[in-house]
């Protein structure tokens, strides 16, 4: 639904913010499954994602085997990723958890958010 809001910028510029609801994708996982993950989300419709460093304790609370939890080439990662289209993040999620959660420590969870601004979804 889309709602126009007016709001004053620092320089006192009026400026009309249209919200959009959208779906936002984050999964965590090992950082060894970046380049895996990134094709499945672009050819899965994504226009976008963005990628962090992540820690934490999670059900594993461990490595996957063989790997040690000193090096950082097996360090957590966080992707986001906000589509306007459901189908898209769950198409996204379903092949991620497939391909690599038997095997590789993560977790996917999906949420509605209200984008304010953006080129694109």
């Amino acid at each position: 639904m889309d709602n126009w809001h007016p709001v004053s910028s620092i320089h006192t510029k009026r400026y009309q913010v249209m919200t959009q609801k959208a779906k936002k994708l984050v999964i965590i996982t090992e950082s060894v499954l970046l380049k895996k993950i990134t094709k499945i989300i672009l050819a899965a419709g994504a226009t976008g994602y963005t990628v962090m460093a992540a820690s934490g304790v999670g059900s594993r609370n461990t490595p996957s085997p063989g790997q040690t939890p000193v090096s950082d080439t097996y360090s957590n990662i966080k992707i986001e990723i906000i589509t306007a289209n459901e189908d898209v993040a769950r198409t996204i999620a379903k092949q991620v958890a497939e391909k690599y959660f038997d095997n590789f420590s993560g977790i996917i969870h999906l949420g509605e958010v209200e984008v304010l601004y953006a080129h694109s979804l």
